[in-house]
C-alpha cells in the first residue's frame, strides 16, 4: 500500500466544472509525489469531459470495486478511476438542472465516505455542487458540509478557509445578516471559540500565537456606541475562555484583523458571520481560496466556487481552486501527523 496521504474526491455535479476542473488538475500532475488520488465518478462522463474538452487521461488505473481499489494501490497507481455508473449520457447535458446529475453528484460521495470508513482514502477533496440539481435529485441537503456530517453522524462540523496563509473560523455560515447578529449570544461565541481553538492545537498552527475574533460592529462597537453585542456577548465569551486557559484575544475590529492574521499576529480568527470573513478571504485571492472542514472523521478540503454551468464542457474552467485544494489537503495532513 503507497504510504502517501490517498485522497478521495468525488466527481461533483457532472453538469458542471467539476469534472472538467479534476481532469486539468491531475493532468498537470499536481498530486505526483506528494499523494495518491482516487477520483469517484463516471468513467463514461469523465471520457466525455476529457473528449468535448480537449483533455487527457490522467488515470493509471480503472477500477470498479474495493478490492480492485486496494490492488491498485498496492500496484503503486497514483492517479485512480473508481467507476460508478452514474450517468445516462442519452439524456445528459452540460449546465443544466438535472436530477440525474445531483443524484450521481451524491452517490459519489457516498462512496467517497465509504472509502475513508474502509481505511482506504486519508481524506476528502471536493469539487462544486449545484443545490438545485441535488433537490431535483431527492437530496434535501445544501451542500457537501451538510452531507457529509449527515453521513458520518458528525453534529458540528466546522468550516475553516485557508487563503495564502489566512486562516477563518466561521461561527455561522447561511443564515440572513439579521439571523447571524442574532446568533451572537455569550454561549454560541463561546462555544465557537472552544471548538475552533481545540482544532487549531495542531502543527498546521502556530501554537504560540493567539486565536483572535473578529468584532461584529464597527470598531468593535466602541463601548456601546455602535452596538452592544461586543460588550452583551462577545467579550463574557472571550473572557471565560481565558479564564479557561486559552490564548485568545479580540474583539479586534473586523476593518484590520484578518490583515493582522495575515501578517502572522495571530494564529487564526473567528469570523462571526459569512460575508465577514468570505470578504476577506477571497478579496485576498479568490481562486486560491480553500474551504477547509473540521469535525469529521476525516480531513476535507473543497474548492469554494460554484459549477459554473455557463462554461460548463467548453474546456475554458480555471484548475487553480482545485490544484489548490489538494495542495491545502496534503499540507494539512503531513501537519497533523506529526
Amino acid at each position: 500500500m503507497n504510504s502517501k496521504p490517498i485522497l478521495a474526491i468525488p466527481m461533483g455535479d457532472p453538469a458542471g466544472i467539476g469534472p472538467e476542473i479534476v481532469l486539468k488538475t491531475l493532468s498537470r500532475g499536481v498530486h505526483v509525489g506528494t499523494a495518491v488520488v482516487i477520483v469517484v465518478g463516471d468513467r463514461y462522463l469523465f471520457e466525455k469531459t476529457a473528449e468535448d474538452c480537449a483533455l487527457g487521461n490522467p488515470f493509471d488505473a480503472i477500477v470498479t470495486s474495493d478490492a480492485e481499489c486496494r490492488q491498485a494501490l498496492a500496484k503503486q497507481a497514483i492517479t485512480i478511476l473508481y467507476h460508478l455508473p452514474l450517468v445516462d449520457l442519452k439524456t445528459f447535458s452540460y449546465g443544466e438542472i438535472q436530477g440525474m446529475c445531483g443524484r450521481a453528484a451524491y452517490e459519489s460521495i457516498v462512496r467517497a465516505v465509504h472509502l475513508t470508513h474502509t481505511g482506504i482514502a486519508t481524506a476528502i477533496v471536493t469539487p462544486p455542487l449545484h443545490k438545485e440539481s441535488l433537490r431535483a435529485g431527492g437530496i434535501n441537503s445544501i451542500g457537501h458540509t451538510e452531507i457529509l456530517g449527515e453521513l458520518t453522524n458528525s453534529p458540528t462540523p466546522i468550516t475553516m478557509f485557508e487563503t495564502l496563509g489566512l486562516k477563518i473560523f466561521f461561527m455561522t455560515r447561511h443564515l440572513s445578516l439579521r439571523q447571524a447578529c442574532d446568533a451572537v449570544t455569550e454561549e454560541r461565541v463561546h462555544k465557537s471559540i472552544q471548538l475552533c481553538y481545540k482544532l487549531t492545537q495542531n502543527n498546521a498552527f502556530d501554537t504560540s500565537l493567539p486565536f483572535v475574533v473578529a468584532a461584529l460592529n464597527p470598531h468593535a462597537g466602541e463601548h456601546g456606541l455602535f452596538g452592544d453585542e461586543e460588550g452583551l456577548a462577545i467579550i463574557p465569551a472571550i473572557e471565560r475562555a481565558r479564564q479557561e486557559g486559552l490564548n485568545v484575544v479580540g474583539p479586534v475590529g473586523a476593518d484590520s484583523v484578518f490583515h493582522m492574521v495575515k501578517i502572522g499576529k495571530y494564529r487564526a480568527v473567528l469570523s462571526l458571520y459569512h460575508d465577514q470573513g468570505h470578504i476577506a478571504a477571497k478579496t485576498l485571492d479568490f481562486e486560491r481560496t480553500i474551504s477547509v472542514t473540521w469535525g469529521l472523521p476525516f480531513l476535507r478540503t473543497s474548492v469554494d466556487h460554484g459549477t459554473a454551468f455557463d462554461i460548463a464542457g467548453k474546456g475554458i474552467a480555471s484548475e487553480v481552486s482545485m490544484s489548490e485544494a489538494i495542495r491545502v489537503a496534503v499540507r494539512y495532513l503531513t501537519a497533523t501527523e506529526h
